[in-house]
Order: C-alpha cells, then structure tokens, then sequence
C-alpha cells in the first residue's frame, strides 16, 4: 500500500490541463488471492515469516472523465507517461517493487 499511496502523491500533483478533463486517483488495499488451489497447476507458496502486509496487495485506481474522445486519449497517454516515469523511480529507489524485489 506505501508504494501505491506514494504513486498517488507523486501524480496528483499535476494537474489536467484541460477544464473538460476530471481525474481521480486512490490507492486501495485489497486482501492477496490465495496461491494454493485445488486444480494442481497451481504451487502452495509458505512462507513463516509473513507480515501483515503480505496478506493484502494494494490497487492504484484513476478514473478520467472527459467531454471528447480526444481529449479522454491526450489525458490517458499523459497519465501513463507519468505513470511509467514515477514507476521508473521507484524500481530503482526501492526494494519491493513490480515482484517483491530487485536481485543485487
């Protein structure tokens, strides 16, 4: 959930630049689906040393309303070049993301 809210807080920064644009932005946290299942393709992970924080993973949501097409594409890749960009940063400045880590 920190990197998530941390995403959040780096985006709403900007501004749409257009007032026929709205975007909304939340970070949420939702309970991790389980990695054991009855069909047999998938594996049991165990892990002894779980936190509380492996139990939930957490969701990066943005809703655009715009008045045109055009304008709802030019706000969207805008976002995304942002999104990639803050992504990027965070890949190399932290630990756990995109995976749960980077190999030294």
């Amino acid at each position: 959930m920190r990197l998530a809210s941390c995403a959040v807080r780096a985006l709403e920064v900007d501004q749409e630049l257009s007032s026929r644009v709205r975007r909304s932005l939340t970070a949420r946290s939702r309970p991790r689906p389980s990695t054991s299942g009855g069909d047999g393709d998938s594996e049991a992970v165990s892990n002894t040393d779980a936190t509380a924080d492996d139990a939930v993973e957490a969701e990066l949501s943005a809703l655009f309303e715009a008045s045109t097409n055009r304008l709802l594409r030019v706000a969207v890749n805008g976002y995304m070049e942002s999104l990639r960009l803050v992504i990027g940063v965070m890949e190399e400045l932290d630990v756990d993301v995109l995976g749960g880590g980077k190999d030294s």
